[in-house]
């Protein structure tokens, strides 16, 4: 089982002269329990138990890159840790000051910097959220195709920092598939400007170097991607499979034949059950929707009927569309004292069967697991990302269910990496799946912690996420499960 490392997150109290090296560059103020954490979902028991997972020192709020470049460089020299924050959506702990120290809060670098129509580009500042994004572009006639269901409550620089995925990603990819352009401030308060280009062969990708990167590498403060016109036409149909193999093989089938609707989520028997039981009797449910010019929208729906039978209707899709946003059910599972979360990855198509047979019988071991489940939910022309869901439900003792929570990733992600699939697909690492980096990368991951050392040689970004060394000796844990703090 993936071990888990248990300490307590400690407040790093910041020197006088700390202090008040930042306070002339970026005012600081007290943190409030919200900046200790962020949607991770073991997280929210414990806020509901009255418990952190850590505590910054202070939360600094910058409005420019100028002042983000300063409080580094500042806090660099001072060896003071950062944690950089978005909306504070992630779902793995990834912002999480678990060694202290000040929190970079960047949600007032909100500028929407410009729309290079021409070129099909649209710059904005790390702080915008994504909402406001998308419906700026839409006023204008334009669109990111990037809609995670965090887009309300996450922002652009958070997309890029955890590469997310967004639920038409099938057509238009993951966000480092939009990603043309980067500024990025450097643990010692240099900036990094990565000009837009359609491509490029010049060296290594230094663009990717920080996708993905959450905040350890450098501070993402403004990001360029690119964009298409509203699609003119749309299709929404559903189709009924016997089991979810046959589903999914049906999917690797359109995948094949070069079709990409950018909505293809097949959910296993449990799910559908428990969410359209109204729309379809017994099987497997698969939603979809496709969209551009009239003529692409037509012959992919060819394609869907070709290779999935006769469509069921658009009620199934049009209710999914309707509630595809909504995360009321983690609170009310949480009412109900049960321990809650999901788990993507992803596989090729020789594994992804296997993957998920494993996956649910991992979790269906662990004791007090009451629901194991999954759905298919982004796919390419050599695999697809499968999401589990898991619950649980053993009384209301803390520690019990920090317990259940810390078997039942373990187990998952063990099961998972052993059958072939990658730990992430598009959440992120962060403190939840630290421990599992070593051994999906092997021998790569000592690239990974020398780009981290050359970068960021004190150690002061983020430290304890993506199983990075404590180079800062804070002490920062993989996970503080079990450890938290009272508020």
């Amino acid at each position: 089982m993936t071990a888990v490392c248990s300490a307590p997150g400690a407040v790093l109290h910041l020197s006088e002269d700390a202090r008040a090296a930042i306070e002339a560059v970026v005012p600081l103020s007290e943190p409030t329990p919200a900046d200790g954490t962020d949607w991770w979902p073991i997280a929210k028991v414990w806020a509901r138990q009255g418990r952190v997972p850590a505590a910054a020192a202070a939360v600094a709020r910058p409005v420019d890159t100028t002042q983000v470049a300063a409080l580094l460089a500042v806090c660099a020299r001072e060896r003071v840790p950062v944690t950089p924050a978005g909306a504070r959506s992630g779902v793995c702990g990834g912002a999480v000051p678990v060694a202290g120290g000040v929190v970079l809060d960047l949600t007032g670098l909100d500028a929407i910097v410009g729309l290079d129509e021409e070129s099909s580009l649209v710059t904005a500042q790390a702080g915008v959220m994504g909402g406001v994004l998308e419906a700026w572009l839409s006023q204008r006639g334009y669109s990111t195709g990037h809609f995670p269901q965090s887009i309300d409550i996450s922002t652009v620089g958070g997309w890029v920092a955890c590469r997310s995925a967004g639920q038409w990603s099938t057509r238009y990819g993951k966000v480092e598939d939009m990603v043309r352009g980067l500024e990025v401030v450097l643990a010692d308060g240099s900036v990094v400007r990565i000009a837009a280009q359609p491509a490029r062969s010049t060296g290594p990708d230094v663009l990717r170097l920080f996708c993905g990167s959450e905040g350890t590498l450098g501070v993402i403060t403004e990001v360029t991607l690119t964009v298409h016109p509203v699609p003119p036409a749309q299709r929404l149909a559903s189709y009924r499979f016997d089991d979810f193999t046959t589903g999914l093989r049906a999917l690797r089938a359109v995948a094949r034949r070069g079709a990409r609707p950018p909505v293809l989520r097949l959910y296993d028997e449990r799910e559908t059950n428990r969410q359209y039981a109204d729309h379809v009797s017994g099987g497997c449910i698969l939603l979809t929707l496709t969209e551009g010019e009239t003529g692409l929208v037509e012959w992919e729906a060819t394609v869907l009927d070709e290779e999935c039978g006769s469509a069921l209707g658009t009620a199934a899709v049009e209710a999914w569309m309707h509630h595809r946003n909504d995360v009321s059910a983690l609170d009310t599972a949480l009412d109900r004292g049960f321990v809650v979360d999901t788990c993507e990855v992803a596989a090729p198509w020789a594994r992804v069967e296997a993957v998920y047979d494993a996956g649910i019988a991992a979790l269906r071991n662990v004791a007090g697991t009451v629901s194991a489940s999954g759905h298919c939910s982004h796919v390419y022309g050599d695999g697809a990302c499968l999401y589990f869901t898991l619950a649980g439900h053993v009384g209301d003792d803390a520690v019990a269910k920090d317990r259940w929570y810390a078997d039942a990733w373990g187990t998952l992600l063990d099961a998972v990496g052993g059958a072939g699939a990658t730990v992430s697909h598009h959440h992120g690492i962060g403190l939840l799946r630290a421990a599992a980096v070593p051994r999906e990368l092997g021998s790569a991951a000592a690239v990974v912690q020398a780009l981290k050392d050359a970068l960021d040689p004190v150690g002061i970004l983020n430290p304890g996420k993506m199983g990075l060394a404590d180079r800062l000796g804070v002490g920062a844990p993989a996970w503080p499960a079990g450890s938290t703090e009272e508020t």
